[in-house]
Parts: structure tokens; C-alpha cells; sequence
């Protein structure tokens, strides 16, 4: 049996080091949410259930999760529907050399430089100007828009650039045109991918604060909400929050890869 050697116990310890910095938070806040009524915000804890679970369906002392959760939800599938689209567009779009695709591309991603809080004062005063109401729909949609977009295109620009178009050039020596071509050849076989940027797009527009915090009007989104309760919620209903949407997150994760591996085992058979 080959001996394992120092470095390989230290490279251990240091991997399991990483995982519990990573994991620590979220273990942490899922066994603080799964207390009684008589719960606290801090350790240690006095007793065991899942009273706060449903806590967080509840009016809370003040404001409450459940229409804050359901715009970030709207938000985020709006944005992801967009974002989807507009980037597998624009990636195409950039198969070809055009004049001026170099400074169309810099000022696509010029947004992931710029600092967040600036895209947010930025859009508000632009709406300001324009006379357009400020909201968590309108402008909300827009913030999103500045941070998921160039995200998205720069992982669809990585996808087409392995696309092999082969695919395509036989498609249409059979007498497939443009529109065809794409909606049976090339979309079945990006579809995994395009699961994925949804996938990662929906997470980044329903996590979003900073540049939604100077646009959201009157009504927040969820993370805005969380943010303003935190002085005021003094119960583990913020901790139950975490909890529900961590499950939702991982479920939303196993259905993604439950697609995907059925799509691909279309694509073998």
C-alpha cells in the first residue's frame, strides 16, 4: 500500500478548512432556523422544531417576506427570460467579424468594471431625467439587466466559440434554411448550456442589492427587505428565510440537472 506523504494531509486539512469556511455560514444558519418558539438569534439553543419555518409565511413585527419573495421571484424569471435570448443573439451575432465589434463588445462588459452602487445612482438619475417612475419592475429590471447580461454573454461568446459548425453547413446543404437550421440543430444543442445561463442568471438577479438598492422605489425586493429587517427583526425568522431559500436554490439545481442529463441522453440516443 503506497504511503501518503506530508503534503497530501496538509493539502487535506486545507481543503476541509475551505469547505467548512465555505458551508460554515449555511450550516449555521440552517441549525439556528430550526428552533421552538422560544428561539433566539444566538447560541445556544433552547429547544429543537420548525416553528420559524412557517414564522416566515407570517406578518412579521415589521414588514413581512412573502411579496418581497414573490417580486424577486417575477424579477428574476423576467430577467432570466431576456437575458437569455438577447445573450445567445448577441453571441451569434459575434460568429462573424463585423466593423466595430471590438468596441461593442469592450462596452458590453464596461458594466462589470464600473462599481455597482455607481449602475445604481447612475440608472436612478437617468429615469429621473426621463421623467420614467422609479420601481422594483421598471428600473429594478434594468439595474439587473447591467450586471446579468454581460455575464451571460461572455459565457455564451465560450459556448459558440466550441460550437462546431459543421452541423450547421450540413443542415443547409439539405435545404434547411436560417431559422430551421437554428431552431433544430443548433438550439437542441446548445439547450444544456442555455439551462445553465438561466440557471446562473436567475441566482445572480434574485440575489442582487447593490444595484437595485437606489431603484427599487416604494417596494423591495427580497434582498432589500432582508437588509431592512436586520435591525428590526430580532427573531431566527431571518435564519428560516435562509433555510427556505437555500432548499429552493438546491431543488432548483436538481431539476436543472435532471433536464439536462435527459436532454443529453436524447442527444446520445
Amino acid at each position: 500500500m503506497k504511503q501518503r506523504s506530508l503534503s497530501f494531509y496538509l493539502l487535506a486539512i486545507f481543503f476541509g478548512l475551505f469547505v467548512l469556511f465555505l458551508y460554515g455560514p449555511m450550516i449555521t444558519i440552517f441549525i439556528l432556523s430550526l428552533q421552538g418558539p422560544d428561539g433566539t438569534l444566538t447560541f445556544p439553543i433552547r429547544s429543537f422544531g420548525i416553528y420559524w419555518l412557517g414564522q416566515v409565511f407570517q406578518e412579521q413585527r415589521v414588514g413581512n417576506f412573502v411579496e418581497p419573495f414573490q417580486r424577486s421571484i417575477v424579477l428574476g424569471l423576467i430577467v432570466t427570460g431576456l437575458v437569455v435570448g438577447m445573450s445567445t443573439l448577441s453571441a451569434m451575432a459575434y460568429r462573424q467579424r463585423f466593423k466595430g465589434s471590438t468596441v461593442l463588445f469592450y462596452l458590453a462588459i464596461a458594466a462589470l468594471i464600473v462599481p455597482s452602487i455607481l449602475i445604481s445612482l447612475g440608472l436612478g438619475v437617468m429615469f429621473q431625467v426621463l421623467g420614467w417612475p422609479v420601481n422594483w419592475f421598471s428600473s429594478g429590471l434594468g439595474a439587473h439587466l447591467t450586471w446579468t447580461l454581460p455575464v451571460a454573454f461572455l459565457i455564451m461568446l465560450g459556448i459558440f466559440n466550441r460550437f462546431n459548425p459543421s452541423y450547421e453547413e450540413a443542415a443547409k446543404d439539405l435545404g434547411a434554411n436560417d431559422p430551421k437550421t437554428f431552431w433544430e440543430i443548433v438550439l437542441p444543442l446548445i439547450a444544456p448550456s442555455l439551462i445553465g445561463v438561466g440557471l446562473l442568471t436567475f441566482t445572480l438577479s434574485y440575489d442582487e442589492f447593490t444595484r437595485t438598492s437606489l431603484v427599487s422605489g416604494q417596494h423591495n425586493t427580497l434582498p432589500l427587505e432582508i437588509f431592512g429587517m436586520t435591525t428590526n427583526v430580532t427573531s431566527p425568522a431571518l435564519y428560516a428565510l435562509g433555510t427556505l431559500t437555500t432548499l429552493f436554490s438546491f431543488t432548483m439545481i436538481v431539476i436543472a440537472y435532471l433536464v439536462v442529463s435527459r436532454l443529453a441522453r436524447r442527444q446520445q440516443g
